[in-house]
Parts: structure tokens; C-alpha cells; sequence
């Protein structure tokens, strides 16, 4: 695991300075404590940090070149079919100084040209600089794991798998995009190819950029269109082979030079994880983190006791509230991009406390977007049969359900339903109020073009590829292309390598997300039993007291009991001072209506609160409107 950065003028061809590649480098140094490189060629300027991993010689180093200096390469991630692809390499002919996956892009480059990045299965964000065409190629792995951030301006594209290195050489500080703010507040992330800085964007999961004569171009390389098997799949056919698929993803995750342990968050998922592990070798180290008696959702004990089940070697990370309030502006400056889920403050602490003993640490990220592990699933699977009701009964059934007090997120999920057009509805379920609440925020002109219709462009051009997919498939497919990368594995990744921890995703690996995605609703939405064909594979390795668990998370639910008590904290003070840097963009009166609204228990408005609280900690720290 590693980080990359570059330039490239590719109007002018200017030549860049070697210093200022240096510079954007040496901003990433946490992602690549154990090496680094630079290389220069003209107008085009490429840089390097190397975490140690796979192949730990000086064979591994950055940027890569074939023997013929052919082609170079600067690659963040992990290729877990690197093996089968280097075999097939050597078969064509091709010899290698090492046995890094890095080389065996480059020479699968050389071979099969721009197809290679579809033939790999990891997670990776690269660069290959094609030199006799003159030609770069800037991607990002198809799941999106591993973030790759991009400017372009005046002919001179940057580049690097953090904001920092972008931020090290522009002239000026970007502004705040308002567009990107709103959906900030409506997602509490910035879907792609947004970020909240105006003129930096991200590549979204399988897509790439191409540099050649003078010219830039974004596209999409991976266009995988899942089919429904046919015949379907039996249940006992689906359960054997999602066992054989996890079998297999374990066991590629688990090729590593370095010590290797896993993130226990006490549910199925990670229980999983540890059971497949132990089919590989025993003892494993574990991490959870919690925060105790301090909060009634908390999950050390359940992790506990799966590591006694499963024998692993576990430790435990304790935070309380004065901690969280006191790391959180530290942890959002990582961020680079404000987040607005709990989570990113136990991460953080886990992840500190796994690398004190680990290098890698697995993660159960996944199967929820998957197989249908939210409640929001339950709404999407069986939406059909609510728009099937008669109007009058689903106009009493929805004034009803509107009255009741909070209970926000059934609110909004029972008002999308009634969206005749596809995305509409997914837009409307994703969202954490209605688009007309949030815009209602902004001070009047502030936000140009609508949001709404923003991120319905930019998931527009994912309907071919659901043509066969029913309503849950649909909806899943933009939770693996926009939730799940943008937010999970964005926060993930920034807080597990600012420690130069590796997390790897096994749910996540290709093979198993392809295949989820070929599979109806009916195996993974059952009546009300969520992740069904999930839980079904677990139950046969896991004991049902595991697999049954109350679904927690890192103590996902901690902003809302602490927004609902009678001491709120230091954070929400920001909400009530109108002098905070969030009133340059928003109107204080209707933010405070949303924080009465909340406080009377008539809403449930934690989630917008704590986004909120998020925004302004990113804002001092990049001293926005000081």
C-alpha cells in the first residue's frame, strides 16, 4: 500500500520540476514510510511512497520501468490475482526482476495495452506513463477502494490518492463548492466526481483518465452489466457457490509479507471474516473499539466473545465521549473532505491501535451494500407492492406515517417510494432529508444549478448497465458505485494509512461483488430477513448467537444520544454561534429551526446536525472565510 502523485502538462508540455513533485510526495509520506521515488520526463513528472507489502527487496520500487523503459508505472494497492496473471505472462514470454504485482501490471500493460486494468482484481489507484505515445493513463479500482483525486487547469493535470499533493502546488486555496456542499449535507459525503474543493475531483470507482495528444478524457473502463443466471440459481446452488467465492477471496487477501490481522466489530460480517481466516492459520490478532458502559449500543462484549469462540488473539480499544470531541477536528483535517459518519472517530482509534501490531488488518465492509443489510433495503425490495396500493390507501398511509414524531429515515423512504422515475427514487432514499429541506439552508443564490438533478446526472450514465437488474439490484449498484466508495472506503482508507496501516475489503473482492450482483432480491431480501443468502453462508461456519446479533457497527449510533441529552457538548455550540464559518453559506434562522425541530424529539435531525458539526471543524481547519 502506497501513495502516488503526479503532473503532467500536457497542452504545453512544459517541463516539470523535480522539486515539485518532491514536494507533493513528501505530502503523503504517512501512506509510504518505508521508500519513495521520483521520476521526470519533460512535461511530465511522476512521485512515489512505498508501504511494504508484497516483495519487500528493492525490486518493488517506484516508479517502475520495463527493461526497454518502455513504460512506467506508480501504483497504490493490492492485485490479488497477480500470480495467475504473471503465469500467463511468462507464458507469452515475458521475464521479471521481482515478484511484486506492481511489475506484472506494467508488463500486462506492455502485452494486452489499456485491457489490463480490466483483467485485474484488487484495489488500486495507479498511474502508467506510456512512453513513446506520449501517453497517460491516471485509475482507480473498479470497487473504488482506493481513492484517486485530480485538478485540471490551464493544460496541466494533477494528480494523487490524496487532496494533499494537489493542494501543495496550486497557487491559491480552492474555494468551497456550494453545489458540492449541499450534497455533502444531503449524503453526508460528496458523491463523484465531486469533492467540496471547486476544481478538485475524484475519480469514481472504474473509471480513468486519458492523456494524450493535448487532450484529456474521462471515461468509464469498467462496464461489467450484471445478468440474472439462467436457469437461476437454487438456494443450495447460490449457498455453495458464495461459500466457494469467500473461500477463495480469503485466501488471496491473506498473501502478505508482513503480519496480517483483522478489525473485530462483534457482528456477522467480521465473524465471517475470522472464520475464514482461521481456515488459513490460528491465533490471529483482532482489534475492536468501543465505548462501554457510556453508551448502550456498544459492541466490546460481542466482539469478545466471537474472538473466544474463534480464538483470536484480541484486543480492545476504549474511547468516551470527551475523547471523541477532543480528536475530532484532528481526525476531519485527514479526511481532506468532510464525512459526516460517526464511525470515522472509532476508526481512527482502532486503526492506531492495529498497526502497533500489524502492517494489513482485514475489514467486513461489504456485505450490507451486497446482500441487503439495511433497513432502507426492506423499503427498496418491496416498493413495488406499496405502488401497487391503491392512492387513497397510500395517501392515508403516508400522512399517517408523516405525523408520527422522528422516524425520518421511514419518512423519507415512504415519500420516494411514490417517484415514478427509477433514479428519482434512489436520489430521494439515499438523501438524509428531502433536496427542498436542504436547499432551503443555503442563503438565497448561493447554490447555481440544482443538486438533485446533479447527482441524477452523474448516476445517469450507470442505467445501462441495470437494464437487467430489479429495483433492489438498482439501487445496490449505485451503493456500490457511490455510497460504499465515497463514504466507507473513503474514511476507511484516509484514517487506516495516516497510521500506514493496509485495510483490505475480502467482501469486496470481484468475483463475490459480480456475483452479488447477478443474483435477484428474493436472495437477499426475504420477508423481512435481511442479507439472507449472507447470513445463510455464515450460519454454516458461525454460531447462530454470531449470525443473529443485533446489527452495531463501531458504535454507529453514539451523535444521536449525545445530540438527545441535556449537556450536548462543546460541537454543538457551533450551531448556535452565527458567527461560525458555516453562515457564510448557510441561514442561521433555518438551521436553528432543524436544531429546535430536533430537540423537541418532533425530528430526528442527528444525522444533518452532525454533518453540520463536521463542516465547520473542516472549515477552521483549512481556515475557510478567516
Amino acid at each position: 500500500m502506497c501513495g502516488i502523485a503526479g503532473q503532467f502538462n500536457f497542452k504545453t508540455n512544459q517541463p516539470v520540476e523535480r522539486e515539485t513533485i518532491e514536494r507533493m510526495a513528501d505530502t503523503i509520506t504517512h501512506r509510504g514510510p518505508d521508500d519513495s521515488g521520483i521520476h521526470v520526463d519533460g512535461g511530465l513528472g511522476l512521485g512515489f511512497r512505498r508501504l511494504s507489502i508484497i516483495d519487500l527487496s528493492s525490486a518493488g520500487h517506484q516508479p517502475m520501468c520495463d527493461p526497454d523503459q518502455r513504460a512506467w508505472i506508480i501504483f497504490n494497492g493490492e492485485i490479488y490475482n497477480f500470480r495467475e496473471l504473471r503465469k500467463e505472462l511468462l507464458e507469452l514470454g515475458h521475464s521479471f526482476k521481482g515478484g511484486s504485482d506492481t511489475e506484472v501490471i506494467l508488463h500486462g500493460y506492455l502485452e494486452w495495452g489499456d485491457s489490463i486494468l480490466n483483467r485485474l482484481n484488487g484495489m488500486f489507484g495507479l498511474a502508467i506513463w506510456d512512453v513513446s505515445k506520449r501517453r497517460l493513463i491516471v485509475a482507480r479500482d473498479p470497487m473504488g477502494i482506493k481513492p484517486v483525486y485530480y485538478h485540471v487547469s490551464n493544460g496541466s493535470l494533477l494528480f494523487g490518492s490524496e487532496i494533499r499533493p494537489i493542494l501543495a502546488v496550486l497557487p491559491t486555496k480552492p474555494n468551497v463548492d456550494p453545489v458540492a456542499f449541499n450534497l455533502f449535507l444531503r449524503y453526508r459525503y460528496t458523491p463523484a466526481p465531486y469533492t467540496i474543493h471547486e476544481g478538485i475531483k475524484k475519480l469514481a470507482p472504474g473509471e480513468a483518465l486519458y492523456v494524450e495528444n493535448g487532450n484529456l478524457k474521462r471515461r468509464r473502463y469498467y462496464d461489467f452489466t450484471p445478468k440474472r443466471f439462467s436457469p437461476p440459481l437454487t438456494d443450495d446452488e447460490a449457498k455453495e457457490r458464495l461459500l466457494q467465492l469467500y473461500k477463495d477471496a480469503m485466501e488471496r487477501h491473506l498473501v502478505s509479507d508482513v503480519p496480517v490481522g483483522l478489525l473485530l466489530s462483534g457482528g456477522v460480517d467480521s465473524g465471517m471474516l475470522l472464520s475464514l481466516m482461521n481456515l488459513y492459520g490460528k491465533n490471529w490478532p483482532t482489534f475492536t473499539v468501543g465505548y462501554g458502559s457510556s453508551f448502550k449500543d456498544d459492541e466490546l462484549d460481542d466482539a469478545a466473545e466471537t474472538a473466544k469462540l474463534l480464538g483470536s488473539n484480541h484486543h480492545t480499544v476504549h474511547i468516551d465521549r470527551k475523547r471523541f470531541e477532543s480528536e475530532l477536528p484532528r481526525i476531519v483535517s485527514i479526511l481532506e473532505e468532510p464525512i459526516a459518519s460517526s464511525s470515522i472517530v472509532p476508526m481512527y482509534f482502532v486503526s492506531e491501535r492495529a498497526r502497533q501490531d500489524v502492517t494489513v488488518a482485514l475489514i467486513g465492509q461489504g456485505p450490507d451494500e451486497l446482500f441487503g443489510g439495511y433497513n432502507r433495503h426492506l423499503g427498496v425490495a418491496h416498493g413495488e407492492k406499496w405502488r401497487r396500493l391503491p392512492s387513497f390507501v397510500r395517501s392515508a398511509a403516508g400522512a399517517a406515517i408523516s405525523a408520527l414524531p422522528r422516524q425520518e429515515t421511514l419518512k423519507r423512504g415512504i415519500q420516494s417510494l411514490d417517484q415514478s422515475d427509477r433514479l428519482a427514487r434512489y436520489r430521494d432514499v439515499f438523501s438524509l432529508m428531502p433536496g427542498s429541506q436542504v436547499d432551503a439552508l443555503f442563503q438565497d443564490g448561493l447554490v447555481s444549478r440544482d443538486p438533485g438533478q446533479v447527482v441524477l446526472d452523474c448516476w445517469s450514465e450507470l442505467e445501462p448497465q441495470m437494464e437487467h437488474l430489479d429495483e433492489l439490484g438498482g439501487f445496490q449498484m449505485l451503493e456500490i458505485r457511490s455510497s460504499l466508495p465515497d463514504e466507507l472506503l473513503m474514511y476507511a482508507d484516509k484514517l487506516s494509512m495516516t497510521h500506514s496501516l493496509e485495510l483490505r475489503v475480502p467482501f469486496l473482492d470481484r468475483e463475490v461483488v459480480e456475483f452479488s450482483q447477478q443474483l435477484d432480491a428474493s436472495m437477499k431480501v426475504r420477508g423481512r430477513q435481511r442479507k439472507w443468502l449472507h447470513k445463510e453462508v455464515c450460519g454454516s461456519y458461525l454460531p447462530r448467537e454470531i449470525v443473529n446479533r443485533k446489527k452495531r457497527g463501531f458504535a454507529v449510533n453514539v451523535v444521536d444520544d449525545w445530540f438527545k441529552s441535556e449537556e450536548q457538548g462543546k460541537h454543538a455550540d457551533f450551531l448556535g454561534d452565527s458567527k461560525s464559518l458555516i453562515f457564510n453559506y448557510l441561514d442561521h434562522s433555518e438551521v436553528g429551526k432543524l436544531r429546535k425541530a430536533h430537540e423537541s424529539g418532533r425530528q430526528d435531525n442527528h444525522k444533518l446536525l452532525f454533518s453540520l458539526i463536521v463542516m465547520e471543524e473542516w472549515m477552521r481547519y483549512m481556515k475557510i472565510g478567516n
